[in-house]
């Protein structure tokens, strides 16, 4: 039994919740994921060579966070949370895990990182927007860019929960 409440999302709801709706549902999942893992398994990249690991995922999720509702949305000058931690001349976008590393540590950044995102988005309109590469975006276009994010990282995910601990589903 789960700890976490994954709503399926609205099947006839307006473009706004059908997009929240579609985001919480997969940021749920990732959560879900990481449920009863603890910070070593998290940590061991299960299928070599590859040095993924969920609890880099988590930190990955946590800087696609930053990235799009900061500093691309809001225009924030947010500083990579992880990048620095790794190799400053070379960024991973948060994959790679400096030493001492925690699924919980990464799991508390990435919820802050949410929380911060809904907050800047609340009162924004679908067409209000951000700049990307010198280019207007709009909340419309990162709330699609993030769902796809999201559910192509949770099959990562599932893969790695699999490899770590035989769980599948969710």
């Amino acid at each position: 039994m789960s700890a976490f409440e994954r709503p399926m999302p609205p099947l006839n709801a307006d473009e706004r919740i059908t997009l929240e709706s579609w985001l919480d549902f997969h940021r749920t999942t990732l959560a879900m994921k990481c449920e009863g893992v603890d910070d070593a398994q998290a940590a061991v990249a299960p299928v070599p060579p590859s040095g993924f690991t969920l609890t880099g995922l988590v930190q990955h999720m946590a800087e696609v966070e930053r990235n799009w509702f900061r500093r691309v949305f809001a225009g924030e000058q947010a500083p990579p949370i992880y990048d620095s931690q790794a190799d400053p001349s070379a960024p991973d976008g948060g994959f790679a895990l400096a030493e001492g590393a925690t699924l919980g540590d990464a799991l508390a950044t990435w919820h802050t990182e949410m929380t911060r995102a809904r907050e800047l988005c609340a009162d924004r309109a679908l067409t209000d927007t951000g700049c990307f590469m010198e280019q207007a975006v709009s909340l419309r276009w990162i709330y699609v860019h993030m769902i796809e994010e999201y559910a192509r990282h949770n099959g990562h995910a599932d893969l790695l929960r699999e490899r770590i601990d035989g769980t599948t589903g969710v």
